[in-house]
């Protein structure tokens, strides 16, 4: 086994949404015969990209998976979606891998969201291969796309393949490293030629830049250069690989996936350059106990992934960390402190998994199916030997939407539909807002929460309607005032009876409510305190002025009377309800709204626009920092104004902006603003 895993691979395909990944993914499983013909995202017929929201939006939603065997050695790939409101779980995915093939556009080349996505490489700490895709496309510009990876995402990029030619002229590479040619045949299957003569003297000068970073990696080979003034290509390759598992340099391999261009080479590549899961760093457990990539150490697998498949039903996918994983094993998972019995192990083709009958060991991307207590983030392990992985980090969900019931009495159904979805996507959240009353679905973005709508409908048969949610307002007061509450019924017998005098003053932003007693005297018996407490609580959450809790604000209980048969809790709750809510209208009360702090990425072309569209938006802008030509720009804006931000942030900058934004604090309404939302919650009352 040990051979085995020195020669096993384990990567995953990452790169901005459009990079042509999933078609990249096609061509490695043509040229490793898995598939025997190139499937097309245009027409739906790609391996890897089957739900049916994938194929109409001809993009991955969720991430691939596929096995399948280069020079007779395993490898397993994970191809992950690149679109910004389906990268939330990409810290997961990458957990699964030991190395990464980054597929930069040789058409738009490095852009704000491949420095995004690329630093979840850089903070995933693995070693990477650049794949330069779409050659042969109109306006590629393979000098433009390497400038950005030095300049743009400051890495040291080792050139293994000069395109000859581009876009319709694309017609082969040049071996930098052996300075040999190969030309495409038809079915993308290379020729060996020679060099054309137009370019050799920039291939030797590539390869003499080659040479020098190979050696600046390695101190005995940088003796040996300095000395001898040249390199085997042995001692080359050696190096190299030293230098890409150190994360020192970068190499670049080029091509077009949809022509099937390039494909045996990158295949090479990743054989010969990525780590074995061998060479993983230890892994570092919650508790800080580490447990090394080895196949001596007990048994220890971290599921990364759950997919509901229509036929096998819920599938973990789980990367095996250490040790010997087997059919029916029964492990551990020590955060729910229970016991699973694995079934059948399966392997992944894309849609189609494959049994597998022999044991795996780490590295192996495995999926076990109808698991009863496992869900994403979990380690199984020995039972002897217990270790929980340190979950990684995801991002906060930045947009919420509310969710509603097509039919009058499914909303139950609707909550249950949707809460299946958590257990697949974790980058999605669930909640009711007990003030609004609403069913929040929240996620990394508008399209995010639409197609995990659309799933949610197809999938579960259930009627959903996605609204707007209602904002969270807040009221507050901007004035004192001494008021008297005082409530009197007599219904023949016994009445109701209590009266309270109430001081109710501001407190500063954020300091919430204090209820001060200064009764003297029992003139409000101690029993019937906490009930003018609870009156005004209740009053303040129902609102006054527009319906939305009252905030920041102090009552000082320091007088009242009483009356020895008539008074009850329930009285004196009603008094103090009364006074709070005359109170409130003396006191200048006013509408506060919830502001965001927001981050927006943007190419430094767009920061005007964008600043502008901020501004626009009653924003107000904190500060801008540009970075090799990105500009991150701060700003605190009212949530009411971020609702459609996603879409038009979208528009505005061509699809490169992104944004993150979370609550910060509440500022006062401008009275126009103030005075419309009143006069609608008067509307709906009435």
């Amino acid at each position: 086994m040990l051979d085995k895993l020195e020669k096993q691979r384990t990567f995953a395909l990452v790169g901005h949404g459009g990079t042509g990944k999933t078609s990249v993914a096609e061509m490695i499983l043509f040229n490793a015969k898995v598939i025997n013909r190139l499937g097309k995202i245009e027409e739906g017929t790609t391996c890897l990209d089957f739900e049916p929201e994938e194929i109409k939006r001809r993009g991955s939603v969720q991430p691939g998976f596929a096995t399948y065997k280069w020079q007779k050695n395993t490898h397993y790939l994970i191809d992950t979606p690149g679109d910004n409101n389906f990268i939330g779980d990409i810290s997961y995915l990458l957990t699964g891998a030991d190395g990464v093939v980054f597929v930069v556009d040789a058409i738009d080349g490095v852009k704000p969201l491949t420095k995004k996505v690329w630093s979840e490489v850089e903070r995933a700490d693995l070693p990477a291969i650049v794949f330069v895709n779409k050659m042969d496309r109109e306006r590629a510009d393979f000098d433009m796309v390497y400038d950005g990876l030095t300049n743009i995402l400051g890495i040291k990029p080792v050139l293994l393949y000069l395109p000859i030619g581009a876009e319709a002229n694309f017609k082969g590479l040049v071996d930098v490293l052996e300075n040999k040619a190969y030309f495409f045949a038809e079915d993308g299957k290379l020729t060996p030629g020679d060099v054309p003569s137009e370019i050799q003297d920039k291939v030797l000068e590539l390869q003499e830049m080659m040479i020098e970073n190979i050696a600046e990696s390695d101190e005995e080979l940088m003796e040996k250069y300095l000395e001898e003034g040249s390199l085997t290509p042995e001692e080359m390759y050696k190096g190299l690989r030293a230098g890409v598992l150190s994360r020192e340099l970068v190499p670049v391999c080029v091509g077009a996936a949809l022509e099937n261009k390039g494909g045996s080479k990158l295949l090479d590549a990743i054989q010969q350059l990525l780590p074995s899961p061998l060479e993983h760093k230890p892994w570092i457990g919650e508790d800080g106990s580490e447990r090394a990539s080895s196949v001596e150490e007990p048994f220890a697998g971290f599921v990364f992934k759950t997919i509901v498949d229509p036929f096998a039903g819920q599938l973990s996918v789980m990367r095996v960390l250490s040790g010997k994983l087997s059919s029916d094993m029964t492990v551990a998972n020590p955060l729910k402190d229970t016991k699973e019995k694995l079934g059948q192990l399966l392997a992944f083709e894309g849609k189609k998994q494959i049994s597998v009958k022999e044991e795996v060991g780490p590295g192996a991307i495995v999926a076990v199916a109808k698991l009863k207590n496992t869900s994403t983030g979990d380690t199984l392990c020995d039972e002897k030997a217990p270790f929980v992985l340190k979950k990684p980090e995801i991002p906060p969900c930045i947009l919420s939407y509310a969710l509603a019931a097509e039919e009058k009495g499914e909303e139950d159904k609707v909550f249950a539909a949707v809460q299946k979805l958590l257990d697949e996507d974790i980058t999605l959240s669930l909640t009711r807002n007990d003030e609004t009353g609403d069913m929040l679905l929240s996620g990394m973005g508008q399209l995010h929460i639409e197609l995990s709508v659309e799933k949610a409908k197809r999938r579960y048969k259930v009627g959903i309607l996605l609204k707007t949610p209602k904002i969270p307002y807040r009221e507050t007061i901007k004035g004192k005032a001494e008021v008297q509450g005082r409530y009197k019924k007599q219904t023949g017998g016994r009445g109701q009876f209590g009266d309270c005098w109430i001081r109710l003053e501001p407190l500063p932003r954020g300091a919430g409510y204090e209820f001060v007693d200064q009764i003297v005297g029992g003139a409000i018996p101690k029993q019937y305190i906490p009930a003018v407490d609870k009156g005004i609580q209740e009053a303040a959450q129902k609102g006054v002025i527009a319906g939305y809790p009252v905030v920041d604000f102090k009552v000082t209980l320091y007088d009242g009377s009483y009356h020895s048969v008539d008074s009850s809790e329930m009285a004196f709750k009603i008094a103090g309800s009364m006074a709070f809510k005359k109170a409130v209208e003396k006191c200048k009360p006013v509408l506060l709204e919830p502001i965001m702090s927001v981050s927006v990425y943007v190419p430094d072309e767009f920061m005007g626009d964008v600043i502008g569209n901020i501004s626009s938006r009653r924003g107000k802008v904190l500060g801008s920092d540009s970075d090799n030509g990105i500009t991150e720009i701060r700003a605190h804006v009212p949530m009411a104004e971020m609702l459609q931000y996603a879409q038009d942030l979208r528009s505005m900058t061509g699809g490169q902006g992104t944004f993150t934004m979370e609550f910060d604090h509440y500022e006062e309404c401008p009275p126009p603003i103030a005075e419309k939302i009143i006069e609608e919650s008067k509307v709906k009352e009435e």
